[in-house]
């Protein structure tokens, strides 16, 4: 399957959009897919380059000072523009602006992990030249951002002359009528040093108050001998320029490749030195980087390939956001995955509870050990998650922040942040799905036990028992547009999940031998354990006999329903239109809240309740998030719902690639991405984990033909592929499997054997 995606189109209105969908990123490195040779002043372009968890702090203003409500906040910034690169042909200087267009490609090859741009231009002299860029963003060596360039002159002989920039104080985007963007524009660096070094150039720089240092580096690589090539150093703007000069004859091409690194002090002491040496690992390498490449992303699409076949458009989506999720996801266990990924500045670079409700299920069912790596930075900010517990009045447990870069909350509008207690189990959650897919013990030992402790304690500290039950008072839920409640349902539901997970995995400890010394460390107190499962045992789940549903909270049902036909459709996200305390006061949901509850934990309801309630909020909720179609597709796939299964998908496939939403020019919706892939493994194809078996109920989407994805259980490698009326599931490698269908219990025993079933005509109850 060739998983390429090409535009033809070229118009300055497409530009922004085309930035984020041709971005090169690497889990470390993120850079824009802005144009070589820049646009004019004033036009719209987020001309960015990103370091996964590289901040400054920024002032967070508060309307009044609160105790303990921060007033400062990290935020992801711009740290350099390595991609300028200007090619002039006999004094005029290229531009798609001027001249004339005779041929435009723009592509990704998912498969070899490129970028490029391809043009035949006339120049207004009427020089025809063949121009492309194709840039990398290096897998194997994270450090290493590549631009390999080709200039042919067709129908001339003569000058080519090439000025290649490398800024290093530069802006961030800023958008002062959105709050996902940033409100200023402005340059967080200063400089701190400039070395050549060879046909090299370094240049260092320093946050103004997080302290944090950068090293840039350039240097260039050309197949033919330039005339004349210089190097320009600009200490009052602290950037560099390499010019240099060619003579081709008609049909002569020129090939120059720009090798960029990047080195920050949070991963090296010292970024120079760092920068000089992934150069040197890179350099004159070009060949060797494309084929690792392609080697790196071979192994990826075998564990995490997903087809769609019968539809062309959903099924290159799915690539898309599958490749995307592995260019956005940290890889060193210092930092996570942000809502935008590496592609754009929304939402500041920020870590939210999407990496492990939406996108840690893909990389723990195809790439377990990069899954262990995402949960390894929910442990390293253990500490600072029981600090703001502190902070927020709670004497035991760990309170993870809403919204974060190295474990700080940076969340200032605590209504619909810091109050999302429900983080705390979703962390939780991913702890134990994590273990449920991999049986591994040597990190439940290590990280996840002590995580599942601290979180429960919270939950002690949040809840108290009244009338006979736990409740939780003044949280919020994943649903934005009602804010500060008591017993919200999915907030209560996760919290007895995390506090049945806390009590399995004191048990799974004392079967291994590894709890006295654990629980020594920890300072578990006698009969801590039994309070756990006694309040998830009491736990308050609203229910309304009369509509026979699961109220988001306690007074859900008392307020008013939105009017929804008299909002025109130019008002949504009712968020950037309407003050908070208006959409507070009615009936409205921003996304899937108790339906999430629903999808995660559908065992705890009957059928008919969890029917009820999909119709419910169904009419009520209005999908401004991008993180609500999936979920309302997964419930609806399991409620034997399939068309609007199907609608829903629909919906949220084409989010980033078709521009749905018409905000992706701000960048990639990542959790929206990982949703999708939700909606096929777990709503098409039924997959649940259990710990000792899989559970499997599908059903294919009438204009669709077929489905296959692979995925990893137990270490053990299995392949499902869906097509008309049946399926099979094979275990192509490891131990023995269970596996639950509608049709009864099966064990596949060794690899090469494989079970085959029909197509479920009515799902089941399963959560």
């Amino acid at each position: 399957m060739e998983r390429i995606y090409t535009t033809q189109r070229w118009d300055m209105a497409d530009l922004p959009l085309q930035e984020t969908l041709f971005h090169n990123a690497n889990g470390y490195l993120g850079v824009r897919g802005a144009l070589e040779e820049g646009l004019p002043q004033g036009a719209d372009t987020m001309r960015g380059t990103y370091i996964n968890g590289f901040y400054e702090l920024v002032p967070m203003k508060q309307a009044e000072k609160l105790t303990n409500v921060l007033e400062e906040k990290e935020s992801m910034i711009n740290v350099g523009d390595p991609q300028g690169l200007r090619i002039a042909v006999d004094g005029q200087w290229f531009h798609q602006l001027e001249g004339e267009m005779l041929s435009y490609r723009r592509s990704l090859d998912m498969d070899a992990g490129i970028t490029s741009r391809e043009m035949v231009w006339r120049s207004p002299k009427g020089h025809q030249v063949a121009i492309s860029f194709r840039r990398l963003a290096s897998f194997v060596l994270p450090e290493m951002f590549t631009i390999d360039c080709r200039v042919t002159a067709l129908n001339f002989a003569g000058t080519v002359e090439v000025e290649s920039t490398q800024l290093a104080l530069v802006r961030n985007y800023a958008d002062p009528n959105d709050p996902r963007l940033a409100h200023s524009s402005q340059c967080h660096l200063v400089p701190a040093g400039h070395v050549f070094k060879g046909d090299a150039s370094y240049l260092s720089v320093t946050t103004r108050h997080s302290g944090l240092k950068l090293t840039g580096g350039v240097r260039h690589w050309t197949d033919l001998a330039p005339s004349a090539a210089r190097w320009e150093y600009d200490p009052q703007e602290h950037q560099a320029a390499y010019r240099c000069t060619f003579h081709l004859e008609q049909g002569q091409s020129l090939r120059l490749v720009k090798y960029c690194v990047f080195a920050d002090s949070r991963r090296s002491d010292d970024t120079l030195a760092h920068a000089m040496t992934a150069m040197e690992k890179g350099y004159g390498r070009m060949d060797w980087l494309y084929e690792q490449q392609r080697l790196e992303l071979d192994g990826f699409w075998k564990n995490a390939g997903t087809c769609i076949q019968g539809d062309g458009e959903a099924n290159l989506s799915m690539q898309f956001n599958l490749y995307q999720l592995f260019q956005s996801a940290g890889k060193d266990g210092l930092c996570s995955i942000a809502a935008k990924g590496l592609s754009g500045e929304g939402y500041e670079g920020h870590y939210f509870w999407d990496t492990e409700m939406y996108m840690m299920p893909f990389f723990t069912l195809t790439m377990p050990q990069l899954a262990r790596k995402l949960l390894g930075y929910r442990y390293l900010t253990l500490p600072q998650a029981r600090e703001n517990a502190r902070l927020l009045g709670h004497k035991k447990g760990a309170l993870y922040p809403w919204r974060t870069i190295t474990g700080q909350e940076c969340s200032g509008y605590f209504p619909a942040g810091t109050a999302q207690y429900h983080i705390v189990g979703d962390i939780a959650y991913a702890v134990a799905n994590y273990y449920i897919a991999t049986d591994d013990r040597d990190y439940m030992i290590r990280e996840g036990a002590e995580i599942l402790l601290e979180t429960a304690r919270l939950w002690m500290e949040v809840g108290h028992e009244y009338q006979g039950s736990f409740r939780i008072h003044c949280v919020t839920g994943p649903d934005e547009y009602t804010c500060i409640v008591n017993n919200n349902y999915y907030t209560n539901a996760c919290a007895q999940h995390n506090l049945r997970w806390a009590v399995r995995a004191m048990e799974l400890l004392k079967q291994w031998g590894a709890y006295e010394r654990w629980a020594a460390r920890l300072q578990v107190e006698p009969g801590e354990a039994e309070a756990f499962a006694h309040a998830a045992d009491i736990m308050f789940l609203p229910y309304d006999e009369a509509l026979d549903i699961n109220p988001q909270d306690d007074s859900f049902l008392e307020k008013p329903v939105w009017d929804f036909d008299a909002t025109p459709p130019e008002n949504h996200p009712l968020l950037l239109h309407y003050h908070p305390l208006q959409l507070y006061r009615y009936q409205v949901c921003k996304q899937a809240d108790t339906v999430l509850a629903h999808v995660l934990f559908g065992q705890l309801e009957r059928l008919e309740t969890r029917r009820n309630s999909f119709a419910y909020y169904e009419k009520v909720t209005t999908h401004d998030s991008s993180l609500s179609n999936c979920i309302f597709c997964i419930d609806a796939c399991r409620l034997g719902l399939r068309a609007k299964a199907r609608s829903y998908f629909g919906d949220s496939i084409k989010t980033d690639l078709m521009n749905t939403h018409g905000n992706t020019k701000d960048g990639i919706h990542t959790a929206n991405m990982g949703g999708c892939y939700l909606a096929v493994v777990s709503g098409f194809a039924g997959l649940e984990l259990e710990e000792n078996a899989i559970r499997l109920n599908p059903f294919l989407p009438e204009d669709w033909t077929g489905l296959s994805f692979r995925f990893q259980y137990h270490g053990s490698h299995l392949a499902f592929d869906m097509e008309g009326d049946g399926y099979t599931l094979k275990l192509e490698s490891g131990r023995g499997v269970t596996v639950h269908t509608p049709e009864g219990q099966y064990q596949l025993e060794e690899p090469g054997q494989q079970l085959a079933g029909a197509v479920a005509g009515a799902v089941g109850q399963g959560g």
